[in-house]
């Protein structure tokens, strides 16, 4: 896929078809590279994702990639296991590790300036999709 970034593996476990897939995405990029400015979109896994309020919580580990990874394209989609939905805020703050760098997205960047002129992806992708995965009863 053209300009796409991403964390190097994410293991989708498929409910319906009561079997694993591993889907095998590229290396990922350096901070510095180029590739990783001109993406138009990455993919990751998440830490926690708050029924709630929508939001998805990134800690950067395994599956997320770094920070600015995650701000820079335009298209950001977060693959969220089933198991890792929590109800509200109070529940996500528990089961985070507070020692771990966090990022929590609620939705596409936008920020609005003296005017109240509304402004796209200034500080974050201006789009988001999370793709909510069921638990593979088998792997429980």
């Amino acid at each position: 896929l053209s300009g796409l970034v991403s964390a190097p593996a994410i293991s989708v476990g498929g409910a319906s078809t009561n079997s694993s897939t591993t889907i095998t995405l590229p290396t990922p990029v350096s901070v510095a590279s180029s590739a990783t400015t001109a993406a138009s979109a990455v993919v990751t896994t998440a830490a926690v994702g708050i029924a709630e309020t929508g939001t998805v919580v990134l800690d950067h580990g395994p599956g997320q990639g770094r920070r600015v990874v995650t701000l820079l394209p335009d298209l950001h989609v977060a693959v969220v296991r089933e198991s890792q939905v929590v109800a509200d805020v109070p529940a996500a703050v528990r089961a985070l590790d507070p020692v771990r760098p966090q990022t929590w997205i609620s939705g596409p960047s936008a920020t609005s300036d003296i005017e109240l002129s509304r402004v796209e992806g200034v500080h974050g992708p201006r789009r988001l999709h999370v793709v909510l995965v069921a638990d593979d009863p088998d792997r429980a």
